[in-house]
């Protein structure tokens, strides 16, 4: 090494040096790309992304490679000062010394922490150019990467450590996906988001939150007149219409009001059998099965509205397809009474909300931000009952989840009419 200028030696140490920040600016861009970014790329035919997703599908040997030639790279450069030390101080331990802390500086500030930081800044712009050259090389130090990981894995055999399978690794649950999702920003728009998040709520969501209640359904009963029957099929809101006879409970099947219009004009030789005769089977369904099952269910029997009936046989309300995919999507624009009465509620300049003991607390709670408990009673007139474990006479107040609410009117052995007040907090917030 005497004869070599020290020209040259300077160059080696600084190769040297060079090559470490690319391994380790390289380890770090590699870590911190977007997965999911550079799965999409590839799949939009990116050469280079193809080649930085086969690293990563093999980040054992991309890491055993990258390591071994960074460990490599920082001895030889220790050894070269060392050597030049020796060779223009001769055997002086304090030269020594000093020269090992001045490589172990620039080797922790400019092959270290600064690379690793311009990786972890720059992951994509990084990984995807350098993956060309790095795939060579993993392809190229195999069989050392090989004989390391034979040591090392005969290491943690002995202590007693199994690696974890890839694939385990890779699946993400979903409440790891909601987290994705809450945190994209700008990159997905808020609507998209929010059915997103909705998606993932399904399973979370009983069919009894969303349904309509036993007392706002919407229903044909053949035990009446024929002229009155014929009255509610001109002026109903909706499409199907479940069919009783006598009362609710009896429910016998589904009328399709377009398949009635066409007796519309036989109204004087019309009878209750000509409208059993178009009656399909009614489909009935627990209050407990969560939306995203009963979608399925939707879907697997080819229905679009179920009656929700209780381990006695009770009627207790309806859902659609529709109202799946309100809760999805968020509601349409509808002509009915009960959504136009749902779409105008809110805080007036006062903080106050008007609402029947009806209403559903997922949808008060939705609407006005508020935090009612959804694991007891459905409705305002529920909650109210329970909480005050009588029917009370109004007027009456109590604060509940930070909101009080005022009874406004009881009538039949029920809570018709409430009055919202926000708090302070709620307020100002």
């Amino acid at each position: 090494m005497d004869n070599v200028p020290i020209g040259v030696l300077v160059a080696a140490l600084i190769l040297l040096l060079l090559l470490s920040a690319f391994f380790a600016m390289v380890e770090t861009a590699l870590m911190a790309a977007n997965k999911y970014r550079l799965r999409h790329l590839a799949k939009r035919g990116s050469t280079q992304a193809r080649t930085t997703v086969w690293l990563l599908d093999h980040a054992d040997k991309l890491l055993s490679v990258i390591l071994i030639a960074n460990t490599v790279t920082n001895a030889l450069a220790v050894a070269l000062v060392a050597s030049l030390a020796i060779m223009y101080f001769g055997p002086d331990q304090g030269a020594i010394a000093a020269s090992t802390a001045a490589i172990a500086f620039l080797i922790i500030v400019f092959a270290e922490v600064t690379p690793k930081a311009l990786g972890a800044a720059y992951p994509e712009a990084i990984a995807l150019p350098t993956s060309v050259i790095l795939k060579p090389l993993v392809t190229l130090l195999k069989p050392v990467a090989w004989f390391v990981n034979l040591f090392v894995t005969g290491l943690l055999a002995l202590l007693g450590v199994r690696r974890p399978d890839r694939a385990s690794q890779q699946q993400m649950t979903p409440d790891e996906l909601r987290s994705i999702v809450l945190e994209a920003g700008a990159f997905i728009p808020q609507k998209h988001k929010s059915i997103l998040l909705n998606l993932f709520d399904l399973e979370k969501i009983a069919i009894d939150d969303i349904m309509t209640p036993r007392a706002q359904i919407e229903a044909l009963n053949l035990a009446v007149p024929v002229e009155d029957i014929l009255d509610q099929l001109t002026t109903c809101y909706h499409n199907k219409l479940p069919v009783y006879e006598g009362e609710i409970n009896r429910v016998i099947g589904i009328l399709h009001v377009r398949n009635a219009v066409a007796l519309l004009n036989e109204a004087d030789e019309l009878t209750v059998e000509h409208f059993r005769a178009l009656l399909s089977e009614p489909y009935f369904i627990p209050p407990d099965t969560d939306v995203f099952t009963q979608l399925q269910y939707f879907q697997e029997n080819r229905e679009r509205l179920a009656i929700i009936v209780d381990e006695y046989g009770e009627v207790q309300g309806l859902v659609t397809l529709d109202d799946i995919i309100e809760e999805m999507v968020g509601d349409f624009t509808t002509s009915t009474p009960s959504a136009a009465r749902a779409e105008s509620f809110d805080w007036d300049d006062n903080g106050e909300c008007l609402l029947e003991g009806t209403t559903a607390l997922r949808e008060v709670n939705k609407r006005l931000g508020l935090d009612f408990p959804l694991d007891g009673p459905k409705t305002l007139n529920g909650l109210l009952l329970e909480q005050l474990q009588d029917i009370p006479e109004a007027p009456i107040c109590m604060k509940v989840a930070q909101c009080v609410i005022e009874v406004v009117k009881v009538q039949n052995q029920s809570i018709k009419v409430v009055k919202l007040i926000r708090s302070v907090n709620k307020r100002h917030r």
